[in-house]
């Protein structure tokens, strides 16, 4: 089937590839002409502006949208909306708050265009992977793209079945799934990172005890050298802590073991935030998650006035002087 893609960075152009590999027609747009230009010659039709592309396009249209959440997505979505006809749709890729999905869903209604949101994981590897969906909207315009839908996704692979599935139906085990009207989709996908979150840190605390186990703190005779990238691989082999996240640090340990040319300041993407938000409304316990989330705070400063505030405190009670950085 026919599908725009607005946005061509690395997931929107994979997923371009991926899509027409499995013979859709897509219709493509992005800020940078050049990149335009290289997946026209790759197959898909070229458009100048949100306006050649909607002209080009046979209705009903359905058109992806993957350019950075805020204020992009929101200037995007307002745009088509200005071009779009009943019966068309919209549909965001991107990491929106859901919030704002639920609000241009009601928006967008009067005017008879669906909009569905589509937390999407899989990052540079879905092209060859697939792609985890997580979908919100409508049933009569997620059914409609169901094609599209399923191309992207996995597919069932050779994940070993769990047992009593095959009595639940569905598409979850393809790797997709229609959560529920506006905004689930995205809400999913939010929890998702959140917990993403938790489970690195996990692994980066444990590597970084490993990594310590030769302290001159320690006594000599428990002190170990470790290979942290013979860990990681054996931890692959079996371990029921295996999972993509642990491949993932398999191979960056084994290309550099130290780490060297990393400095330890971790981004968030927004979506931990607005999970302990979502928990702090609900009033769920997350003790791990929003743990995970200010650490990530941490590694962006050298020293927080808190931890001065700790450092005067013991020399005030303690007299214990501040180790300076190198002793």
């Amino acid at each position: 089937m026919q599908l725009g893609m607005v946005g061509l960075g690395k997931m929107g152009a994979n997923m371009t590839r991926r899509l027409m590999k499995g013979g859709h027609q897509l219709f493509v747009s992005d800020l940078s002409a050049d990149t335009v230009k290289q997946l026209a010659g790759e197959g898909a039709t070229g458009t100048s502006s949100l306006e050649d592309l909607v002209k080009k396009m046979a209705a009903p249209r359905a058109i992806w949208i993957m350019v950075p959440a805020g204020g992009p997505t929101e200037q995007t979505v307002e745009k088509l909306a200005s071009l779009l006809s009943k019966g068309d749709t919209i549909i965001d890729g991107g990491n929106s708050y859901f919030k704002d999905d639920v609000r241009r869903a009601k928006g967008l209604a009067p005017k008879g265009i669906h909009y569905v949101d589509v937390g999407t994981s899989g990052g540079v590897w879905g092209i060859d992977r697939g792609y985890c969906m997580m979908i919100g909207g409508p049933d009569e315009a997620v059914k409609r793209l169901d094609p599209i839908f399923k191309t992207l996704a996995p597919g069932v692979g050779n994940i070993e079945r769990t047992p009593g599935r095959e009595k639940l139906g569905g598409t979850s085990e393809e790797g997709y799934l229609h959560c529920g009207p506006s905004g689930s989709g995205h809400f999913v996908k939010m929890v998702h990172n959140g917990i993403e979150y938790g489970i690195m840190q996990a692994y980066a605390e444990g590597f970084d005890i490993f990594k310590n186990a030769d302290s001159k703190e320690l006594p000599e005779d428990l002190r170990y050298t470790l290979n942290l990238p013979d860990i990681a691989e054996v931890w692959r082999r079996g371990s029921v802590i295996s999972s993509w996240l642990l491949d993932l640090t398999s191979i960056a340990l084994a290309e550099n073991p130290t780490l060297s040319e990393y400095t330890g300041y971790v981004q968030d993407s927004g979506e931990g935030r607005w999970t302990i938000q979502a928990a702090v409304d609900e009033a769920v316990p997350v003790d791990v998650l929003s743990a995970a989330l200010f650490v990530r705070f941490r590694s962006r400063q050298e020293h927080t006035f808190a931890e001065k505030m700790l450092s005067a405190m013991r020399q005030q009670f303690g007299g214990h002087i501040e180790l300076k950085k190198g002793n």
